[in-house]
């Protein structure tokens, strides 16, 4: 290991949006970092130059094997998956192939290879339709799509993989992830996304024609879905003080929450971009989606007791205005 307080860190689907801001994250606080990503929906300029990037499948252990000894990897920060609820619902078997199988190889391998600590990005979705708003990670994970299942159960895996074996671990488990870097370096690059931010900013840089709202008679105070949004370099920061942890308290596992706690609907979020644009977008009314629940907020005060970290961005038109400079970047990009 290149000393016992960094130890080399193995990033899966470090080539895609969440993964890339997370690699940014860790270099930029001194982790020595290897991507390995099948660039299936990743990018290879997505990886900072500092970073090794090995293209790959996480379900080939010869591979992941290799990749761990070659470089002594001490821990493993897991990203590469299917996100895409209403697709999981079409395709549930891809989902369970992606995040769960090759999750399952992915554990095996860093059980094999002797790695310590593991980072697995999970989901709110693993609650299913809670009972009560905000929610704690002690309620109850009910998923109600195949997307919620396939992460339930890696995390599931974790937890029996972490008593059986020398490896400790921690489940983030996020809300809607929005935003990109405030330095313009990476950001949601992903044709055809689905995150209602990304697809509000397309639409401002004239994209897309206008923004669907998928539900209008929800049990919530507009009618619309309202969602716990945190900036995706919020979010990176959690995964590096997560790893810190994790490295000085190896007996120790964890679940936990990442979101800010206040929650938004679509409505409010598409006055937000109407506000940082300057114009106003489109909206057109669409029936509800297959799967999704009505309210997901946050409660993270397990995290905010736990780690040191505080959100730097938790302020929705930031969050809009940064995700908006990325969307313009990429439109000269062509």
């Amino acid at each position: 290991m290149s000393g016992n307080d960094r130890p080399t860190v193995l990033v899966t689907g470090g080539a895609g949006y969440i993964g890339s801001h997370a690699v940014l994250a860790l270099l930029d606080a001194g982790w020595p970092v290897v991507v390995i990503d099948n660039l299936s929906t990743g990018f290879r300029w997505a990886v900072d130059a500092r970073a090794t990037l090995v293209e790959g499948d996480i379900g080939d252990q010869a591979l992941v094997g290799r990749l761990i000894a070659e470089h002594d990897i001490g821990a493993i920060m897991h990203f590469a998956g299917s996100i895409i609820v209403p697709e999981s619902v079409e395709q549930p078997l891809k989902y369970y192939e992606n995040n769960t199988v090759k999750s399952r190889a992915l554990i095996e391998s860093a059980v094999e290879g002797g790695v310590r600590h593991f980072i697995f990005s999970s989901t709110a979705a693993t609650y299913g339709v809670p009972e009560t708003v905000p929610v704690r990670e002690d309620m109850p994970t009910v998923p109600i799509n195949p997307y919620g299942w396939s992460k339930l159960m890696t995390e599931r895996m974790l937890a029996d993989a972490a008593f059986a074996y020398p490896v400790n671990y921690c489940a983030l488990r996020y809300f809607n992830v929005a935003g990109a870097d405030p330095q313009g370096r990476t950001g949601q690059s992903t044709k055809g996304a689905t995150h209602l931010i990304k697809v509000a900013v397309e639409a401002a840089t004239g994209k897309r024609a206008g923004v669907d709202i998928f539900g209008t008679d929800f049990a919530t105070p507009d009618g619309t879905g309202v969602r716990d949004y945190i900036h995706v370099g919020d979010l990176a920061a959690a995964h590096v003080e997560a790893l810190a942890l994790l490295v000085a308290r190896p007996d120790e596992s964890h679940v936990m929450n990442c979101g800010y706690g206040r929650g938004f609907s679509v409505l409010e979020v598409l006055d937000s971009v109407d506000r940082v644009t300057n114009m106003r977008i489109e909206r057109r009314l669409a029936p509800r989606r297959a799967g999704d629940p009505p309210a997901l907020v946050a409660d993270n005060n397990l995290i905010l007791a736990t780690l040191p970290w505080r959100p730097a961005r938790a302020d929705l038109d930031t969050i809009v205005a940064d995700a908006l400079a990325w969307e313009r970047r990429l439109a000269e990009r062509g």
